[in-house]
């Protein structure tokens, strides 16, 4: 199974709102940071990436449909290379909105993770994509500053390089509307919990 929607908005743009989305609309499974926090033993196939290996992406994402969320969005460009037909869902939020939330939970672990009673694969899995990914992503990620600027050009890049026919820039906010027209299905008869 091939992807069939790469998500390449960052953490904390309403990905788990989008996530279960998918799933209602039937585009599941949908891999998100969770499923990784759930099987701690995915993060050998991200660390062959993080050291500069080839990676099988399909090996990497074998059963899912969609994908959205860290550690994903982090390498969205390797991903429309290895699933050329897969369309593009890019979750965004104000940018202050963003970073609030982003240093209240994933950059609040980062910073605090050696001294947190971690489990030691979800140590491995915060530390390894803490040094080794989302990190070197952002540039200080502690930084509001630097790490607003990383958001920007992650947005600016997107628009830049997928084709506007294969990209739907999304705020949950916005309801279902949007990404129900982009993937040419029904709006369900339920609400969208936006976060």
């Amino acid at each position: 199974m091939a992807l069939e929607i790469v998500g390449s908005g960052f953490g904390r743009t309403g990905t788990m709102t989008t996530k279960d989305a998918l799933g209602i609309l039937g585009f599941g499974p949908t891999h998100h940071m969770v499923e990784i926090l759930e099987d701690p033993s995915q993060i050998g196939l991200w660390k062959h990436h993080m050291a500069g290996r080839p990676v099988d992406w399909s090996a990497v994402f074998k059963g899912y449909r969609s994908q959205v969320d860290f550690p994903g969005a982090a390498v969205w460009q390797d991903l429309l290379t290895a699933f050329p037909d897969a369309r593009v869902i890019h979750t965004e939020r104000p940018e202050d909105a963003w970073w609030a939330s982003f240093n209240k939970t994933i950059g609040k672990v980062f910073r605090l993770a050696e001294t947190l009673p971690l489990p030691d694969p979800i140590m491995d899995v915060t530390v390894s994509f803490r040094d080794g990914l989302i990190g070197p992503l952002l540039g200080d990620y502690r930084d509001r500053e630097t790490a607003i600027a990383a958001y920007r050009a992650n947005n600016a890049r997107v628009r830049k390089v997928v084709p506007p026919d294969r990209l739907l820039v999304f705020d949950v906010a916005q309801g279902w509307k949007p990404l129900c027209a982009f993937l040419d299905v029904p709006v369900p008869d339920t609400h969208l919990s936006a976060p």
